[in-house]
């Protein structure tokens, strides 16, 4: 009963926003209001703006696109600040077709769908709302009844500048209906839909053969011509093509450029111009913003054919590449799963950050800068901290290869072949490995990939393997110290004591004699070993944690476990070091005593409370350590 009442409480918000009246009512609404008269494109921009934009590290994230496209935030920048926002303020980039092209499955239709879908829901808000003449099949704009010669009279009242002439069929019902009488027009508020065919087009080539131009531009309606008694009375004829259907709105071309030759001329005019030839009738007004896409391959072989050359100038491209982020690669997946029916599978952690690293790997090109090896470039990307490098050498990276991220492994190929582990395991739950192994068996499967491409991937899933590894040490590590928190913070505060101690020239009290003791230089080296600090480096280190300890006492900031990242990673890694025995000894032995079975049960039950593991993940994780320690 709860979704009846639902329904019934969205029909009725619908009836509300509901709106008609004549043009001079219209009139006082665009005098008050006048966003309602705004083009198409500007349509667009103030939808993505009204969402919202953010900086983050100098980057605009427009919050319209962030729940949806994952890592694509420098392409998005560039397609609203280079396109949607000069062509909102009628710069000469609005008479461009907008051609997404890129990889597959890269998020092209993705940025296309959530237009579409932003608009329809935009147009039923105030700031969003769009009226059009009442029966009209083009749902024009109401503006266009004032007459040319009074338009810049209108300019001066209202600001709002108008383009485009009235249609054939509504310059007949003005003159029929209405007598003249422009200020009786009936106007009415409308909601673009793509399903009801309002202000949102769609156009798939097929059959070059059997595709008609009327699905561009409508056609005569043959029942009506003996009681209209011409082919050129616009009452005979259908304005329902996908260009007069998306007029005000959207029109998508889907893959454009394998369209015939025919079809595409229609839109020179029409871009340029703003408007587009129909039957026996004059040049017919629409305002729509043309967006399409295309693979690379399509593209190039489009540029290199003279006869479209009229048509490259028309066009700007926005490349639209894979991801380069592992942690954005994720967040793909997890959306993808979540839409599928795999979502109540238990996908172990970090099986997805596997995936994803070998995916990035693929789409990553070899750095040219010393070095650099291809996996830190991958962290780097990543926002990781390496050491050595800044944010200025990620943007050198970036512009050594501009066109970074058009092939690689795509998400679908990812998605797919996790589907094929949980079917192949027969349980509801996969862990990296079974990722792994279902990535590597699918290569032989994939049709696009070469024996050279396949070498290189093997080797990728390798170094995907090779981070496993690392990330199921420290997660098995981190759950068998036991009381960790307190472990770690134990020896933290040694160390600090120590390192004060060092660089203050001091000397340290024992707790329990009393007895003032030099610094201790073994217990130092052990931790910072375990991060590769040299003999030669410690002291710079030292000098370097005392800065930080000494900053943060100035804040009233207290440091803690989380205050540096290395040092955290070195007490990680000592501490792991110190217990390597106790786990080998614990995870690989068969018959385990009453001692072990305890410690394991309490290693299992940390993972699946604290991890985000369940039991049969855990088993697997801890079984695949112990293997791992014992080589």
């Amino acid at each position: 009963m709860d979704i009846l009442k639902k329904i019934r409480e969205h029909r009725e918000e619908e009836e509300k926003l509901k709106w008609e009246g004549t043009f001079a009512e219209y009139l006082e609404i665009v005098k008050k209001r006048p966003e309602v008269a705004q083009s198409a494109h500007a349509r667009v921009y103030n939808m993505i703006k009204s969402a919202g934009i953010e900086e983050k590290n100098g980057q605009k994230i427009y919050k319209f696109f962030s729940n949806e496209i994952f890592g694509l935030e420098s392409t998005i920048e560039r397609l609203v600040e280079e396109y949607f926002h000069p062509a909102a303020k009628r710069l000469d980039v609005r008479k461009r077709i907008l051609l997404l092209m890129g990889p597959v499955s890269g998020g092209k239709s993705t940025i296309v769908t959530l237009l579409k879908r932003g608009l329809e829901k935009y147009t039923r808000t105030d700031e969003g709302a769009v009226y059009a003449i009442k029966g009209c099949p083009m749902h024009e704009d109401p503006l266009h009844l004032i007459p040319h010669h009074l338009r810049e009279d209108f300019y001066k009242e209202y600001g709002i500048r108008i383009e485009g002439s009235l249609s054939p069929l509504n310059q007949l019902r003005l003159e029929q209906e209405y007598g003249g009488r422009i200020e009786d027009v009936i106007v009415e508020r409308i909601f673009f839909s793509e399903d009801k065919r309002v202000g949102i087009g769609t156009f798939t080539p097929s059959d070059p053969k059997s595709q008609d131009i009327a699905d561009l531009t409508g056609s005569i309606d043959f029942s009506t011509i003996a009681e209209y008694g011409s082919e050129s009375d616009p009452r005979a004829y259908r304005f329902d093509g996908e260009l007069n259907k998306a007029n005000r709105g959207l029109m998508e071309f889907q893959e454009m450029l394998k369209l015939d030759e025919k079809f595409l001329w229609h839109l020179l005019s029409l871009t340029q111009e703003g408007n587009f030839k129909a039957g026996r009738f004059a040049l017919i007004s629409a305002d729509e913003l043309i967006v399409a896409h295309t693979n690379e391959t399509e593209y190039r072989s489009f540029i290199a054919n003279k006869k479209n050359e009229a048509l490259h100038s028309r066009i700007i491209v926005m490349p639209v590449p894979y991801n380069l982020k592992v942690s954005e690669e994720v967040k793909i997946y997890e959306k993808m799963i979540k839409e599928s029916d795999m979502a109540h599978v238990h996908i172990a952690p970090h099986a997805l950050r596997v995936a994803a690293i070998f995916s990035v790997l693929t789409r990553l090109e070899v750095p040219k800068k010393q070095g650099i090896d291809i996996v830190k470039k991958m962290r780097l990307y990543d926002g990781e901290t390496v050491e050595g490098y800044n944010s200025a050498d990620v943007e050198e990276l970036k512009k050594e290869y501009p066109n970074e991220g058009m092939k690689g492994i795509d998400p679908r190929y990812v998605i797919n072949r996790i589907s094929s582990a949980i079917i192949r395991k027969e349980v509801p739950s996969i862990n990296a490995l079974d990722v792994l192994r279902s990535l590597k068996d699918g290569l032989d499967q994939h049709p696009s990939i070469s024996p050279e491409e396949r070498e290189k991937y093997l080797n990728y899933i390798a170094i995907a393997r090779r981070e496993y590894d690392e990330i199921a040490k420290n997660e098995v590590q981190k759950a068998f110290v036991y009381s960790y928190e307190e472990s770690a913070k134990t020896l933290l505060n040694n160390y600090l004591d120590n390192v004060e101690a060092y660089c203050n020239k001091q000397k340290i009290k024992d707790p329990l004699t009393g007895e003032e003791l030099p610094p201790d230089e073994k217990l130092m080296r052990s931790i910072e070993e375990q991060i590769g600090i040299s003999e030669n480096a410690k002291k710079a280190f030292r000098e370097e944690i005392l800065i930080r300890l000494s900053a943060y006492a100035r804040k009233g900031k207290k440091f803690d476990y989380n205050s540096h990242e290395r040092l955290r990673e070195a007490i990680q890694k000592k501490l792991f070091a110190d217990l390597k025995d106790v786990v080998k000894i614990t995870t690989s032995t068969k018959t385990p005593d009453e001692a072990q079975l305890k410690k394991i049960n309490e290693v299992i039950a940390r993972l699946i409370d604290e991890y985000g593991y369940n039991s049969t993940s855990a088993n697997e994780l801890l079984r695949y350590v112990g293997s791992l320690l014992n080589r």
